[in-house]
Protein backbone atom coordinates (compact mmCIF):
# COMPACT_ATOMS: atom_id res chain seq x y z
CA UNK A 1 0.00 0.00 0.00
CA UNK A 2 1.28 3.26 -0.83
CA UNK A 3 2.62 5.63 2.20
CA UNK A 4 0.39 8.81 1.48
CA UNK A 5 2.81 11.88 2.83
CA UNK A 6 0.55 14.96 3.29
CA UNK A 7 1.65 18.73 2.69
CA UNK A 8 0.73 21.04 5.41
CA UNK A 9 0.65 24.69 4.39
CA UNK A 10 1.22 26.86 7.77
CA UNK A 11 0.97 30.78 6.98
CA UNK A 12 2.12 32.74 10.09
CA UNK A 13 1.40 36.37 9.79
CA UNK A 14 3.68 38.74 11.97
CA UNK A 15 3.20 41.84 12.04
CA UNK A 16 6.11 44.32 12.90
CA UNK A 17 4.99 47.49 15.15
CA UNK A 18 7.74 50.45 14.23
CA UNK A 19 8.87 51.47 17.91
CA UNK A 20 7.68 54.55 19.62
CA UNK A 21 9.54 57.10 18.87
CA UNK A 22 10.69 60.07 21.46
CA UNK A 23 11.84 63.62 21.21
CA UNK A 24 14.90 65.24 22.80
CA UNK A 25 14.44 69.19 24.00
CA UNK A 26 17.10 70.89 24.73
CA UNK A 27 15.84 73.83 27.44
CA UNK A 28 17.23 77.34 27.42
CA UNK A 29 18.89 78.63 30.86
CA UNK A 30 20.80 82.08 31.46
CA UNK A 31 24.30 80.16 32.24
CA UNK A 32 25.16 77.25 29.55
CA UNK A 33 27.22 79.40 27.14
CA UNK A 34 26.04 79.45 23.18
CA UNK A 35 29.32 77.78 22.05
CA UNK A 36 29.15 74.67 24.47
CA UNK A 37 25.08 74.19 23.59
CA UNK A 38 26.48 74.01 19.92
CA UNK A 39 29.47 71.86 21.07
CA UNK A 40 26.67 69.26 22.26
CA UNK A 41 24.20 69.67 19.37
CA UNK A 42 27.62 68.49 17.42
CA UNK A 43 29.18 66.10 19.30
CA UNK A 44 26.43 64.11 21.37
CA UNK A 45 23.75 64.92 18.38
CA UNK A 46 25.49 64.90 15.18
CA UNK A 47 24.07 67.93 13.57
CA UNK A 48 25.81 70.33 11.22
CA UNK A 49 27.60 73.30 12.20
CA UNK A 50 24.86 75.00 10.65
CA UNK A 51 22.39 73.21 11.93
CA UNK A 52 23.61 73.34 15.53
CA UNK A 53 24.19 77.15 15.02
CA UNK A 54 20.35 77.25 13.57
CA UNK A 55 19.05 75.35 16.87
CA UNK A 56 21.07 77.26 19.37
CA UNK A 57 19.26 80.31 17.99
CA UNK A 58 15.79 78.46 18.29
CA UNK A 59 16.39 77.43 22.11
CA UNK A 60 18.13 80.87 23.01
CA UNK A 61 14.78 83.22 21.07
CA UNK A 62 11.70 80.28 21.91
CA UNK A 63 13.08 78.53 25.05
CA UNK A 64 13.21 74.66 23.74
CA UNK A 65 14.27 73.41 20.98
CA UNK A 66 13.58 69.60 19.48
CA UNK A 67 17.10 68.16 18.62
CA UNK A 68 16.54 65.12 17.69
CA UNK A 69 13.68 62.42 17.35
CA UNK A 70 14.70 58.71 18.41
CA UNK A 71 13.43 55.60 19.91
CA UNK A 72 13.20 55.85 24.03
CA UNK A 73 16.42 53.98 25.09
CA UNK A 74 18.93 55.94 22.65
CA UNK A 75 16.63 59.26 23.57
CA UNK A 76 17.67 58.61 26.72
CA UNK A 77 21.41 58.23 26.01
CA UNK A 78 21.83 61.37 24.69
CA UNK A 79 19.86 63.31 26.86
CA UNK A 80 22.22 61.77 29.81
CA UNK A 81 25.65 62.07 28.05
CA UNK A 82 24.81 65.89 26.89
CA UNK A 83 23.76 66.26 30.74
CA UNK A 84 26.88 64.68 31.87
CA UNK A 85 28.79 67.35 29.80
CA UNK A 86 27.27 70.18 30.96
CA UNK A 87 27.56 69.05 34.70
CA UNK A 88 31.68 68.72 33.97
CA UNK A 89 31.77 71.84 32.90
CA UNK A 90 29.79 73.38 35.73
CA UNK A 91 27.05 74.30 33.02
CA UNK A 92 22.87 73.79 34.44
CA UNK A 93 22.15 72.28 30.83
CA UNK A 94 18.62 70.43 30.85
CA UNK A 95 16.92 68.30 28.15
CA UNK A 96 13.75 66.37 28.36
CA UNK A 97 12.35 63.20 26.49
CA UNK A 98 8.80 63.41 25.64
CA UNK A 99 6.92 61.36 23.19
CA UNK A 100 6.86 62.30 19.35
CA UNK A 101 3.91 64.07 18.24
Amino acid sequence: MPSQQGQTNVRNNIYVKEPDMFDVLMLNDDFTTMDFVVTVLRTVFYKTDADAERMMLEIHKKGACVVGTYTLDIAQSKMNKAMRMAREEGFPLRLKVQPHK
